[in-house]
């Protein structure tokens, strides 16, 4: 009977005789006393057809009670005459009550014999439509089910059904498929063996919730362990399933598996949080670490420190060698940097080549300077870089602050202001701030605006600084040096406002501005004197601009625009120019000499270059520093490395010539020597352009 609908079990309650046959005429049920009738017993005539057993089952070829014609007639309750064959081949007549019906979408064919008293027909008619009903009921209950064991089998998401002590009854393909066991595996189980050690609590709390009715139904995370030993997330709905008068018969769980949307999560609150370049956190996270600090500083006492550190020269890094470079720059900054982080202290990258540095549980200031020294020593090794050395410097800006301080955004202003004080004091340096530096900072704004305006309104002019040949005394020459006439500040020193222009991008107009105005200058004086008397020019140029890309494009379009010939431009360049990226300096000094243009390398001897250098650049002229020529204290020292470098670049068939040339013995003694060239004071100051024409060619006294 297993091959058969279990709703054939309701048939024991109709009264004996009864025979079931499905719409092919196949005997599916037969009670004993029916088949005892014909001498059989109802496992011999179970699964035949019928007609073998009944032959005059159809009556006529016209009424097949047996197919589902008739059962979609609607003939209820159709009193029929059958023969029934016995073992011997006999027939035997009896009385039957047809009574059709669909079930599972499929045609039955329900008959009973019965005697032709009246009232056994009475007696089975009540009872069939009983029967009828409870069928019906069984096949809705049947359809049911098995509704719901394909939507438990077949759901995509993971199910499992558990007892009331939370025992595996029942799970789905897809829940063993998400925790790596089998089905027979799991049964009779709990999920103690695949839940992750840490969250057997939340498995145990979630039951007690439901078992002691304070919840019905429950959804809460956790984490399984799948058997091969991956961490599943899951999003858990568990609801009790009761019987009509209210019992707890078991649970149904629903589960999602949330394992990569967890991930999803985390990848994008790292990138919330996180620089996506160097994995350091940003200032969102540093605002907050700052927070952090203060409250506990204002707890426990102590002090703390913000760092802020800027990368010299890194656009010309940028520039030289594109940005791939500089961004595998900054992250192999950040590597070295978090190698020196405290674990108790927070490092991130604040924007652009700027790093914070946030440090927690200072007993003194002096701590906080010994930091900054080391942050600056990390930095100071070369860094290999596609094959190039790089050599890093930063300026570092150091706030000292405790948990009294409660303004946030003034200390990263004022490491801001401190950083700007340790750039304008040369590479490699760190201040401590200080509140005289925040009004130079304000300062410094006010006055980086101003000059944007002074570009504008022409108020920067170039002067022309005499360069005299110390054999003769005439002038040959002239250094270009800018001047700002402020209209309410009066004049303003060059060392400051080209500083602010380094600082930012204002360097290039400026740069523009001072070779346009040189170049056309000189090339008036190549007019005026149009023979091999005519002086030359030279015009100082900043690392940034050396190593821009438009730097020899503009050189060749105002020397074109002027007139000029190219070997009266000599362009100053210093060493620590030539040395953010030898290779490069060679290639534009190439691309230089090859319109003809002179390199002097300027502040010669200052710098921490090697000699080899001067071989690798060979400039046209070497300007030997001031510092030599008109030292604070005369020695015999300083008067031998003076005389080495004039030596040297006779030598190397270079032309040296002395800056800061004030007095008549210095003067003499660099004639002595065999210096060719000299500026300075002793001769003339920087002059404008017309009174600088008066003095071309001219032989300057040589008495103060």
């Amino acid at each position: 009977m297993d091959t058969y609908p279990s709703w054939l079990r309701v048939l024991e309650i109709l009264p004996p005789h009864v025979v079931v046959v499905d719409d092919h005429g196949i005997i599916c049920y037969v009670s004993g006393d029916v088949a005892a009738l014909t001498g059989h017993q109802p496992d011999e005539i179970r699964g035949f057809d019928i007609r073998g057993w009944a032959p005059k089952w159809h009556l006529d070829a016209d009424d097949d009670i047996g197919g589902t014609t008739y059962v979609r007639s609607n003939r209820l309750h159709d009193r029929r005459v059958l023969e029934l064959r016995d073992r011997d081949a006999n027939d035997r007549q009896v009385t039957a009550i047809f009574l059709p019906i669909a079930l599972e979408g499929k045609a039955w064919i329900i008959a009973a014999t019965i005697d032709e008293d009246a009232t056994d027909a009475r007696t089975f008619d009540v009872r069939v439509r009983d029967v009828e009903a409870r069928l019906h009921a069984a096949s809705v209950v049947a359809e049911l089910e098995e509704r719901f064991r394909h939507a438990f089998d077949d759901n995509m998401a993971p199910m499992m059904i558990t007892d009331l002590d939370d025992r595996i009854l029942s799970v789905n393909v897809a829940f063993c498929q998400m925790i790596g066991w089998t089905r027979d595996q799991l049964m009779g189980q709990d999920s103690t063996p695949f839940t992750f050690p840490e969250d057997l609590g939340i498995s145990e709390v979630t039951h007690q919730r439901l078992t002691s009715e304070e919840v019905d139904r429950a959804r809460y995370t956790k984490r399984y362990l799948h058997k091969d030993g991956r961490v599943v997330n899951v999003e858990i709905s568990k609801s009790t399933a009761r019987d009509v008068r209210g019992n707890k018969l078991y649970f149904v769980i629903s589960e999602r598996d949330v394992t990569e949307e967890r991930m999803l999560s985390a990848q994008l609150s790292h990138q919330a949080l996180h620089d996506p370049l160097t994995g350091l956190a940003n200032r969102a996270v540093f605002e907050d670490r700052l927070s952090l600090a203060h409250a506990r500083m204002r707890r426990t006492g102590g002090l703390g420190a913000v760092l802020l550190m800027d990368l010299d020269d890194f656009k010309g890094v940028n520039d030289v060698h594109g940005h791939l470079v500089g961004d595998q720059l900054l992250t192999a900054i950040a590597q070295r940097l978090e190698l020196e982080t405290r674990s108790s202290d927070t490092l991130c990258r604040f924007g652009g080549d700027e790093f914070l540095y946030l440090a927690e549980g200072l007993n003194s200031p002096d701590e906080a300077d010994v930091l900054a020294v080391r942050l600056l020593e990390v930095l100071a090794l070369p860094i290999a870089i596609a094959g190039t050395q790089l050599e890093v410097h930063a300026s570092v800006g150091v706030v000292i602050w405790d948990g009294e301080t409660v303004d946030h955004s003034e200390i990263v202003r004022n490491a801001d202001s401190a950083m700007y004080e340790a750039k304008r004091r040369g590479k490699g340096h760190h201040v401590i701030f200080t509140p005289t530096l925040q009004q130079q900072a304000v300062s410094r704004f006010a006055l980086t605006q101003e000059l944007r305006k002074a570009l504008t309104n022409g108020e920067l002019a170039m002067h022309y600084q005499p360069i005299v040949n110390l054999a003769t005394s005439h002038v040959v020459g002239f250094e270009a040096l800018m001047r700002w006439q402020h209209p309410e500040r009066g004049a303003i020193p060059p060392n400051v406002f080209i500083s602010l222009a380094e600082q930012s991008d204002l360097i290039f107009e400026l740069g523009a501005l001072a070779l346009r105005e040189s170049v056309e200058t000189a090339s008036q004086w190549n007019s005026t004197y149009p023979n091999s008397g005519s002086p030359f020019i030279t015009v100082n140029f900043s690392s940034r601009q050396f190593h821009s890309p438009d730097l020899v494009p503009g050189v060749v379009s105002s020397l074109m625009t002027s007139g000029l010939h190219p070997e009266k431009l000599v362009i100053e360049i210093t060493e620590s120019t030539t040395l953010l990226d030898v290779a490069e300096t060679l290639s534009v000094i190439e691309q230089l000499s090859r319109l003809g243009i002179a390199i002097a390398l300027d502040d010669f001897g200052t710098g921490y270059s090697s000699l080899s250098y001067l071989t690798l650049l060979h400039p046209k002229i070497i300007k030997i520093d001031q510092s030599f020529v008109s030292p604070p204290r005369a020695s015999v020292h300083n008067d031998t490395l003076l005389e080495t470098i004039i030596s040297l670049g006779q030598k190397l068939n270079m032309t040296v010539l002395a800056e800061g040339i004030e007095t008549e013995h210095q003067f003499n003694r660099l004639r002595e020597l065999g210096c060719n060239l000299g500026q300075g004071y002793f001769f003339s100051r920087a002059v404008p352009k017309d009174e600088a024409r008066r003095l071309v060619g001219v032989m300057l006294p040589t008495e103060s």
